[in-house]
């Protein structure tokens, strides 16, 4: 019996002389697309899901279109339009420095979950952090979501292969006995003020270098957190910070008040000399000559200090640590605290600093008993 003839978009699915199934799908001009799969229900599926792009217009394009080229429409078409430039900034470099050179040449509807995953192990061989081959992991990922969206390809293929084990930072905060020991030490040091701003409110280091004047009154005992300094292209620019919740007005301690004018005095004596060659950034924590401090210089200066103290080293960022720990640790409401350090999720608050819950606990069952006893405290 002879067959009639396929129109455009109909498939016939047939097993090889090898064992393995096919389907053939004809298109317009006589074309025709070879689908491949080691049993008849998996070739179904695959041909159910050519037909349905091809429903959508979306099969031709995801077809002729190279991995590479998809990720530089969605860097300029989704991802430059909607995050921020430093976010931006990251991305770009994760595509065209890692992502593109292994894999910008294989076909969009081609990739593998396999091409994923050769990818994160051959960079992990190339001695990558983990933190930066994640990185790179969840660019890939980011963008592919899209791709299904745009119905380039019916699934993300990274989203099915795990990420590099990441090892969970370890914070380092201060106890009460060092924090008092550091602010002791930096008494007359040229960032006094930022250590202790950074110390005492919890500031990221982004945020605290990024704080304008016009955004502290000395008067009022207050400060808006609403920029950041972030080094882009190799140059500083405040950027927006990376969500709502950490837009957030603080009131400054009493105790570091002095500290912000006595360093006010000394920025102003500093611009009288500078004259024209001042920079005039507003921002509270400068260079002598008003242009921004360098994240990598402050780290450095932070460390040298803590060496000279004798006191273990340790990021800037767990200046924040100290904070939130030593609040929490005096009573202060985990609440208060979430808005303090300007996170997004309380349960953020609380799984950062779960070591100090059990103290926490005690706390507050003594309190308890106190009150039953009617001793109150």
């Amino acid at each position: 019996m002879t067959s009639r003839r396929r129109g455009n978009n109909e498939g016939t699915i047939y097993q090889r002389a090898n064992g393995r199934w096919a389907a053939a799908l004809s298109g317009p001009g006589g074309t025709r697309t070879f689908i491949y799969g080691k049993t008849k229900d998996e070739v179904q599926g695959k041909l159910a899901e050519e037909m349905h792009a091809r429903s959508l217009g979306t099969a031709a394009a995801s077809r002729t279109m190279s991995v590479g080229a998809f990720l530089d429409q969605w860097l300029e078409g989704t991802a430059k339009p909607s995050v921020r430039p430093s976010t931006y900034h990251g991305y770009e470099v994760q595509v065209r420095v890692h992502i593109k050179p292994s894999l910008g040449r294989t076909p969009l509807d081609r990739l593998e979950p396999t091409h994923v995953q050769a990818l994160i192990n051959a960079k992990l061989k190339e001695g990558l952090s983990p933190k930066t081959v994640h990185y790179m992991y969840s660019t890939l990922r980011n963008a592919l979501n899209q791709a299904v969206r745009w119905e380039y390809v019916t699934r993300n293929v990274a989203a099915v292969v795990g990420g590099p084990r990441m090892e969970r930072y370890e914070i380092q905060p201060f106890t009460r006995e060092e924090a008092h020991k550091f602010l002791a030490a930096v008494k007359g040091n040229r960032l006094e003020a930022l250590y202790t701003v950074a110390l005492t409110m919890g500031l990221r280091q982004g945020e605290a270098l990024g704080l304008r004047w016009r955004d502290v009154d000395l008067d009022m005992g207050s400060i808006r957190v609403n920029k950041q300094l972030q080094r882009i292209d190799r140059k500083y620019q405040l950027t927006e910070l990376k969500t709502s919740r950490s837009r957030r007005t603080l009131v400054v301690p009493a105790a570091i008040l002095g500290s912000l004018r006595q360093h006010k005095d000394v920025q102003d004596a500093e611009r009288r000399t500078a004259g024209q060659a001042w920079r005039d950034t507003d921002l509270v924590f400068a260079r002598r000559w008003g242009y921004p401090l360098s994240s990598s210089v402050v780290t450095h200066r932070f460390q040298e200090l803590l060496e000279r103290i004798g006191l273990p080293k340790r990021r800037f960022h767990d200046l924040r640590h100290s904070c939130a720990t030593l609040l929490l640790a005096q009573g202060v409401s985990p609440r208060v605290v979430m808005e303090i350090l300007g996170h997004s999720q309380i349960s953020l608050t609380m799984n950062t600093y779960t070591h100090v819950l059990p103290e926490l606990r005690q706390d507050a069952a003594d309190r308890m008993s106190d009150l039953i006893r009617g001793e109150g405290r």
